[in-house]
């Protein structure tokens, strides 16, 4: 059932606290191994546990562990890969699970685990670690729905013991967070404009959904769908990779890269949640249909490109608006580029002052200052940000030291939902198909009421990230 406003808010008071959650686990020290296991082995969870070999690696679910032992050999010589010796051998100690489940209700010995499935089961893994007491870090986007993050963001908040990390490794980095000083510092004067853009999708995306096939060998499909309430079928178009494209299971351009590239806007000028969300778009799923909120399962694909026009209407020093370009459309090069100096069209962010222009890359890399009176106010600038061991490359790292109590955490649940939330509204607001006027404090969209079904999505059975017990 779809959860609204008031009645999604009850439930997460009354989640319940169980047994595991309250355990009282051994404080770590610095000298200390975490043991650390992983939902989602391959892919980009492969990479998140190759920077926390260090640790003990101690289990693994994943769905198809032939695939996470194929991505481990060179194609070329079909030996092993050099960089992936050490990770095999960790992996091959492990205790390895299909169901993510079982493994967290079996094994007692798990200290923290590291999400990274598909986008649409990031939620339901989160929620069971934390219950059991997990330290969780969940790859970017945190969640699918607006509901989903406020739900994490509770369990942040009944478990404040708990460390908890979301996997956009651009906050971490030195680059972005001399951005954030700079821009704070008043490098640019006061900022009331922001550009982003990304060339993702880098995957099918406003294309018609294709014909069910025969499900690999060593692929368990039933598990790979997990929360998705659909019944496709399997198709290479769908996974490993491709599902970021598809309603039911990603979160599209948006969902991939907004956690990069509206991190930066957001933490620097405090905006709050956006009270005015629109979004212009291509054609959905290779066709002319609109979204006019229909379920993920009838959407198929998302458009190919779309721009999102967010307005902060209660930012901090007055309104702020952003504007989302992806699918490779950009918004125009600012007068002032100092000599070789180029929007990248990979993504990047354009920060716009009444005193100069800031410009940087996706991850915060490469800041650049327009304008000759930016430059000199940012020499008086000083560093007013720790700076994380590692940068970019020790985020998940930072999320070990933080656990033994070395380091502050970098981008906590408490910080992230927020930003997550932000770039679900512009999900909403695409399939809703109009203009949204959202009330933050409330979580509720005011001027279509149905549009508040598209905060929340039905879950298949037997996976209900709501269920108790």
């Amino acid at each position: 059932a779809l959860l609204g406003g008031a009645a999604a808010a009850a439930a997460w008071a009354s989640l319940p606290a169980t047994g595991e959650a309250q355990q009282k686990r051994k404080k770590l020290g610095p000298n200390d191994r975490v043991n650390v296991a992983a939902i989602g082995a391959g892919g980009k969870g492969a990479g998140n546990m190759q920077a926390l070999l260090s640790q003990n690696i101690v289990a693994l679910a994943d769905v198809d562990f032939d695939k996470v032992g194929r991505d481990m050999i060179d194609k070329k010589t079909g030996q092993l890969k050099a960089d992936k010796v050490e990770q095999k051998a960790a992996y091959d100690k492990a205790a390895r699970f299909t169901d993510f489940r079982k493994m967290l209700d079996t094994r007692k010995d798990i200290e923290a685990v590291v999400i990274a499935t598909p986008d649409h089961n990031h939620a339901l893994a989160a929620r069971m670690a934390m219950e059991r007491g997990i330290h969780v870090y969940v790859q970017k986007p945190l969640t699918t729905t607006v509901r989903e993050s406020r739900l994490l963001n509770a369990l942040s908040r009944r478990y404040p013991n708990l460390i908890t990390q979301m996997g956009n490794q651009g906050h971490s980095g030195d680059d972005g967070r001399r951005v954030i000083e700079l821009i704070r510092g008043g490098a640019i004067g006061k900022v009331s404009e922001v550009q982003i853009w990304t060339n993702r999708p880098i995957w099918p995306q406003g294309v018609a959904r294709p014909a069910a096939v025969p499900v690999p060998a060593g692929l368990d499909w039933d598990l790979w769908l997990g929360c998705a309430d659909v019944n496709w079928g399997y198709n290479p178009d769908y996974a490993h990779f491709n599902w970021r494209g598809w309603v039911p299971f990603g979160s599209g351009a948006l969902g991939d890269m907004g956690a990069h590239l509206i991190d930066f806007p957001m933490w620097a000028l405090e905006p709050g949640l956006p009270t005015r969300i629109e979004t212009r778009h291509t054609l959905w799923g290779g066709d002319t249909n609109q979204g006019d909120g229909k379920p993920p399962a009838e959407l198929g694909s998302y458009p190919v490109g779309s721009v999102t026009h967010y307005e902060f209407g209660a930012a901090k020093g007055g309104p702020v608006t952003i504007k989302w370009h992806d699918g490779g459309l950009m918004p125009p090069t600012p007068r002032g580029m100092p000599p070789g100096r180029i929007m990248e069209s990979e993504g990047g962010v354009l920060f716009i002052g009444d005193k100069g222009m800031l410009l940087h890359d996706t991850y915060g890399e490469n800041p650049t200052l327009i304008g000759e009176e930016a430059l000199v106010r940012a020499q008086s600038i000083p560093q007013s940000l720790s700076r994380v061991a590692g940068g970019m490359g020790g985020h998940e790292m930072n999320f070990i030291r933080a656990i033994r109590g070395e380091e502050a955490i970098s981008h906590p649940f408490e910080v992230a939902c927020p930003l997550n939330e932000t770039m679900l509204l512009g999900i909403a607001a695409l399939r809703a198909e109009q203009p949204i006027e959202y009330d933050g404090v409330r979580s509720e969209i005011m001027n279509i009421k149905s549009a508040n079904a598209l905060l929340d999505r039905p879950y298949r059975k037997g996976w209900d990230l709501y269920a108790t017990g």
